[in-house]
């Protein structure tokens, strides 16, 4: 049986997502039922829903991969809309990984003001991260998320028989937010998801991690769901990440999200050492990296590259990058400063060890 949690956004555990989005969709009352997908799930993942009434629903594919969570995308999103008689009171399915839940729910959340929409996350990534709570939005001028929105899904439908689509690589890249998830929670979840076999994966184990990290995501976004405080934590990681992202963006050499996150970890964990982060628990965990996700190709010529893009970082002030650190596993270090050198010198660790 399903079961939803307990915190603010409907999140449903199903077994039988056609079954469970029957069910949900008989509650959502709408006029008018639209179900994006990418070109990729509308092949792999739009089957699963058959017998539901999203079989039924005006389809919207678009393009697959991150370089395509653009504004012309969305336009298109739109223009589908409309010329599908779409109305405020109309309902949008979004049915793929966190560049489909993102740019659908920013849609969603933008036309005639807001419309109702459900996610259905088929990636890991998409599961324990862009799916649930809140963000919406698109790149913009080469940054990543640069234009989006705080909105909630309607709910969101989180089943692991997705999962079965996916490659070794796309598997991994959302691991790696699990494992960001686990720093922030502390030493059990952290040493258990350092000793889970991501290369082959004991996917009833998996189904219990999956749920261990959304409940924590939850906890944090409930407490703050417009990131004025706690929510950066969430962004462990991701200031250097998201800037290995856009540099590898302007190479046309695009890395998947939770490979960059997985970078950006090592090298924020790194800077942590000087918040009393202990240098065994980095190494345990650069060495966990290291061997599952390799290492970023860049070199020092791309350091004031790097550095540049993470001045755009949405969570800066006056000009200054702010990091979110930790003093150790679970303690939560936020909005803090370091020097230029010590990034480079992070740069330097992640490339030399």
């Amino acid at each position: 049986m399903p079961h939803c949690s307990n915190t603010m956004q409907h999140i449903i555990y199903s077994h039988t997502v056609a079954d469970d989005l029957t069910k949900l969709l008989a509650e959502l009352h709408y006029d008018r039922l639209f179900l994006l997908t990418d070109e990729n799930t509308h092949r792999l993942c739009r089957p699963l829903l058959k017998g539901s009434p999203a079989e039924h629903a005006e389809n919207i594919v678009i393009g697959a991969t991150d370089e395509h969570k653009t504004p012309e995308t969305l336009m298109a999103v739109w223009q589908a809309l409309c010329q599908g008689g779409a109305t405020r009171h109309s309902l949008l399915v979004c049915l793929g990984g966190g560049m489909v839940t993102d740019l659908g729910g920013f849609a969603a959340a933008t036309f005639k003001r807001g419309i109702k929409f459900v996610n259905i996350p088929t990636t890991l990534l998409s599961m324990v991260d862009a799916a649930v709570g809140g963000k919406t939005g698109i790149n913009f001028n080469g940054l990543k998320n640069e234009i989006g929105a705080f909105r909630e899904a309607d709910a969101v439908i989180v089943s692991t028989d997705f999962l079965h689509t996916l490659d070794d690589i796309n598997m991994r890249s959302g691991y790696a937010e699990m494992l960001k998830h686990a720093l922030l929670d502390g030493d059990r979840m952290w040493a258990e998801h350092l000793t889970f076999d991501v290369y082959s994966f004991d996917f009833s184990r998996l189904q219990t991690l999956v749920e261990e990290s959304i409940v924590l995501k939850q906890r944090i976004v409930k407490e703050d769901p417009h990131e004025r405080g706690l929510r950066k934590a969430l962004n462990l990681g991701h200031t250097i990440g998201h800037a290995f992202e856009s540099l590898a963006l302007q190479k046309q050499c695009t890395v998947p999200h939770g490979y960059a996150v997985a970078w950006g970890l090592v090298c924020e964990l790194y800077l942590s050492t000087s918040f009393g982060f202990p240098v065994e628990k980095m190494r345990q965990t650069f060495a966990f990296v290291r061997e599952h996700y390799g290492c970023f190709n860049y070199d020092c010529r791309d350091y004031e590259t790097l550095y540049t893009y993470m001045q755009h970082d949405k969570k800066n002030v006056a000009g200054h990058i702010n990091f979110t650190l930790l003093g150790d596993v679970g303690d939560i270090r936020l909005d803090c400063r370091v020097s230029k050198e010590d990034v480079f010198a992070a740069f330097d660790f992640l490339r030399e060890g």
